[in-house]
């Protein structure tokens, strides 16, 4: 039989996260950058609160709270839906 190491299948959930983050954080830079030049606070506001839930995706409860490798397969932080 085999044995799941699930934190280190947690870890592997939380690098693959980090990866498909990575553009995403990349482009909302760019947005904040333009709101920034122009003054906009309110939008560089709102970029910097979609960032923050960006970085917390990894610590996702989803993520965290997953039993099984099937449940962490289907754990999908909501920030990362587009």
């Amino acid at each position: 039989m085999i044995k799941i190491n699930m934190d280190k299948a947690r870890a592997i959930k939380q690098d693959m996260v980090r990866a498909e983050r990575k553009p995403l954080l990349e482009q909302l830079d760019v947005a904040y950058m333009r709101a920034q030049e122009v003054g906009d606070t309110a939008q560089m506001e709102a970029v910097a609160a979609k960032k923050q839930a960006l970085r917390d995706c990894t610590e996702d409860a989803s993520i965290l709270n997953a039993r099984t490798p099937d449940e962490l397969k289907a754990a999908r932080p909501a920030a990362l839906e587009v």
